[in-house]
């Protein structure tokens, strides 16, 4: 069953702060967050132009890979 990539992301969530889970403790706090979203262009515009949170989208492009990788 795939999952969406917020769903993914929320596995990331810990106390500790690395950036993933900074973005994902974050992102839990974001009630537009598209949470049922598998698609890249539509959760990349919403992060460019929503989430303030998010300092670099090469952290969600990096976890995007990942998130390809473990949902296959």
């Amino acid at each position: 069953m795939r999952r969406s990539f917020y769903h993914y992301l929320m596995t990331l969530r810990a106390p500790k702060k690395t950036v993933e889970s900074q973005f994902a403790n974050d992102a839990a706090k974001d009630i537009q967050f598209p949470k049922q979203s598998e698609e890249y262009h539509e959760l990349s515009s919403y992060l460019e132009m929503n989430a303030d949170y998010l300092t670099n989208m090469h952290i969600f492009d990096d976890l995007w890979e990942k998130y390809l990788e473990n949902n296959k």
